[in-house]
């Protein structure tokens, strides 16, 4: 049986990697959902038809309007990464605006399997709201994968992309829906 994951993107640099991890993901016998905020969606634009391609599904950025039908199937776990700054708090807050953020915060009382793995600099990291804000999703039951063992931020202007540990992320979902029944 294929799992569904939602693969669920902010707009930092990793995000220009989606594809490979999509079929990476597709490897491992996921069927993937992607869905972005809207500044990733902008800055994916020229590459949306492609990802759309590669899931045969819509990539999606926005609520859906009431009577629509769904698109998606329903999701055995979400990965959110790179999640930034905005979208780590704004979670933890509540702050249902965007998409993908409505879906992970209604996910957690959907007892949903969901990681994180941010991706903001070291002077975002200082912020006290960011810690509070990863506290709070490791309460509700959010594996979070930051620091040793996840991803450790970088000085402002020295990111490192191609260094996004994107196969944790990949291998904490695994871990999380546990072996293939």
């Amino acid at each position: 049986m294929t799992r569904i994951i939602y693969l669920f993107g902010s707009a930092a640099p990793p995000v220009f990697d989606v594809a490979r991890v999509i079929e990476d993901a597709h490897s491992r016998g996921w069927d993937v959902c992607l869905g972005l905020t809207p500044m990733a969606a902008r800055w994916l634009g020229g590459s949306v038809s492609s990802l759309e391609a590669l899931t045969g599904r819509p990539v999606r950025w926005e609520y859906k309007l009431p009577g629509e039908p769904d698109v998606w199937p329903k999701a055995d776990a979400i990965l959110l990464a790179p999640a930034t700054f905005n979208t780590v708090n704004a979670w933890a807050l509540g702050l249902t605006d965007r998409f993908i953020v409505g879906v992970v915060a209604e996910g957690i009382g959907k007892s949903i399997p969901m990681a994180v793995m941010p991706c903001v600099n070291a002077a975002y990291a200082q912020h006290p709201q960011f810690d509070r804000s990863l506290g709070t999703l490791s309460k509700a039951g959010v594996r979070v994968l930051y620091g040793e063992g996840g991803f450790v931020p970088n000085q402002p202007g020295q990111g490192r992309p191609e260094s996004y540990p994107w196969e944790l992320a990949l291998d904490t979902v695994e871990e999380l829906l546990g072996p293939k029944s």
